[in-house]
């Protein structure tokens, strides 16, 4: 018996994903988030593949080691930009950098993402979840489509989650002061927010051959949430980590998804690692997208320019 469309990702999840043999040689990509979990194997993998990485993260020391194993591993150029997500100003100044310094940009991978078991506001004033997650990866998107057009044909990956699934997407308190504070629901607003960001991204985007697509990178091990408090750092390490996969899963479903021939002219999906699904409902409401979008753009036009 088939399951109900707002159930077939459970289905998905358990279905043969796609892989691609495609090479990537002389390939630009930037990672965000690269350090850990499922931005590090997408590097790894990427690297394998033969393209050419610029890695955004936070932590300088790590980024060096990361930088430099896959330098000397697969023998091409790696190069770090170091920039905390939660503060809109840095992400800007990583844009001008990236413009500064390089002609092209093939791939672009937005995974760096933080979930909150309480509230916290950042220095510009927005619930961290939000900010990080999605605020963030919106306006360091933006910035780089100049350079991603004329680098065209060209690929976004929003590494999203089924966590939209939680809902939480209130525009009138994105910022959790007027409700009781629920990480779940917090990380499902952003996340929802960005899958109604993407559509309207890839409606903006027809015809210039830039394709932008959200995935699911699948139940695995990753960091995210061990920032929180000894409780669910001790049930994220000790329980919720033998039920997960290795993030490697993840790592290869980006590759298809930047690579493959497959996806050539693909843009405006969701996809369940490497299988095309439905979100849920409310994250495919065309009349809330471009509320959403005028929203995100007020609100990073504000602070960080």
């Amino acid at each position: 018996m088939k399951l109900p469309e707002e159930l077939q990702f459970i289905e998905n999840a358990r279905k043969p994903q796609k892989t691609t043999a495609e090479r990537m040689d002389g390939k630009w990509c930037i990672v965000t988030g690269a350090t850990s979990g499922v931005g590090y194997q997408a590097a790894y993998r990427l690297a394998e593949g033969g393209a050419n990485l610029i890695l955004v993260v936070r932590n300088p020391e790590k980024a060096d080691l990361l930088k430099n194993a896959l330098r000397s591993r697969f023998g091409i150029t790696v190069e770090t930009v170091i920039s905390d997500f939660s503060r809109l100003k840095e992400v800007r100044e990583a844009t001008k950098k990236l413009l500064a310094s390089h002609p092209r940009l093939d791939v672009l991978i937005n995974n760096a993402g933080i979930h909150n078991t309480h509230r916290e506001l950042t220095e510009d004033g927005f619930e961290k979840v939000f900010a990080v997650n999605h605020l963030a990866p919106f306006l360091f998107t933006q910035l780089l489509l100049p350079l991603m057009t004329a680098s065209a044909p060209s690929r976004i990956i929003q590494v999203n989650s089924q966590g939209h699934r939680f809902g939480g997407l209130d525009l009138t308190d994105l910022d959790w002061s007027r409700r009781k504070y629920n990480g779940y629901k917090a990380y499902g607003a952003a996340k929802t927010a960005q899958l109604l960001t993407t559509w309207e991204f890839a409606d903006q985007l027809q015809g210039k051959s830039v394709t932008i697509n959200a995935m699911h990178p699948g139940e695995v091990r990753t960091n995210i949430g061990m920032n929180n408090g000894w409780l669910y750092r001790a049930y994220q390490k000790y329980l919720l980590r033998w039920v997960l996969s290795d993030s490697a899963i993840s790592g290869e479903a980006i590759y298809y998804l930047s690579a493959s021939p497959e996806m050539t002219g693909v843009t405006g999906k969701y996809f369940n690692k490497t299988i095309e699904e439905q979100p849920a409902k409310y994250a495919l409401d065309r009349t809330l997208g471009p509320l959403v979008w005028n929203k995100s753009l007020e609100l990073v036009t504000n602070v960080a320019s």
